[in-house]
Protein backbone atom coordinates (compact mmCIF):
# COMPACT_ATOMS: atom_id res chain seq x y z
CA UNK A 1 0.00 0.00 0.00
CA UNK A 2 0.99 3.50 -0.89
CA UNK A 3 0.60 4.88 2.97
CA UNK A 4 2.57 2.19 3.88
CA UNK A 5 5.87 3.14 1.81
CA UNK A 6 5.18 7.16 2.37
CA UNK A 7 5.54 6.13 6.36
CA UNK A 8 8.71 3.70 5.60
CA UNK A 9 10.16 6.21 3.76
CA UNK A 10 9.50 8.87 6.32
CA UNK A 11 11.26 7.17 8.67
CA UNK A 12 14.42 6.91 6.62
CA UNK A 13 14.10 10.69 5.74
CA UNK A 14 13.93 10.98 9.72
CA UNK A 15 17.38 9.03 9.76
CA UNK A 16 18.99 10.97 7.14
CA UNK A 17 18.01 14.39 8.57
CA UNK A 18 19.34 13.20 12.26
CA UNK A 19 22.92 12.94 11.40
CA UNK A 20 22.65 16.34 9.02
CA UNK A 21 21.37 20.03 10.35
CA UNK A 22 20.03 20.98 6.91
CA UNK A 23 19.70 19.53 3.48
CA UNK A 24 17.47 19.65 0.70
CA UNK A 25 14.78 17.38 -0.27
CA UNK A 26 16.49 16.55 -3.96
CA UNK A 27 19.67 15.45 -1.84
CA UNK A 28 17.46 13.20 0.45
CA UNK A 29 16.09 11.65 -2.61
CA UNK A 30 19.50 11.25 -3.97
CA UNK A 31 20.40 9.29 -1.08
CA UNK A 32 17.55 7.55 -0.55
CA UNK A 33 16.95 6.82 -4.25
CA UNK A 34 13.37 7.74 -3.85
CA UNK A 35 11.71 9.79 -6.43
CA UNK A 36 11.10 13.58 -5.11
CA UNK A 37 7.10 13.12 -5.00
CA UNK A 38 7.69 10.51 -2.39
CA UNK A 39 10.10 12.44 -0.47
CA UNK A 40 7.54 15.30 -0.90
CA UNK A 41 4.54 12.78 0.37
CA UNK A 42 6.91 11.81 3.52
CA UNK A 43 8.08 14.99 4.13
CA UNK A 44 4.65 16.33 4.29
CA UNK A 45 3.52 12.94 6.31
CA UNK A 46 6.59 14.19 8.99
CA UNK A 47 5.48 18.41 8.89
CA UNK A 48 2.45 17.10 9.49
CA UNK A 49 3.21 15.86 12.48
CA UNK A 50 5.17 19.14 13.30
CA UNK A 51 8.85 17.38 12.99
CA UNK A 52 10.32 19.16 10.67
CA UNK A 53 10.87 22.64 9.42
CA UNK A 54 11.11 23.66 5.22
CA UNK A 55 12.55 26.84 4.04
CA UNK A 56 11.92 27.27 -0.07
CA UNK A 57 15.94 27.99 -1.46
CA UNK A 58 16.82 28.05 -4.90
CA UNK A 59 14.30 26.47 -6.23
CA UNK A 60 14.32 23.57 -3.81
CA UNK A 61 13.12 23.05 -0.45
CA UNK A 62 15.84 22.58 2.33
CA UNK A 63 14.33 21.03 5.67
CA UNK A 64 15.85 20.30 8.78
CA UNK A 65 14.12 18.81 12.11
CA UNK A 66 12.47 20.69 14.45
Amino acid sequence: MMITEIGIVAGEVWHVLDKKEEIFISEIADKLKESRELVFMSMGWLAREGHVVLKKENGDYKVSLR
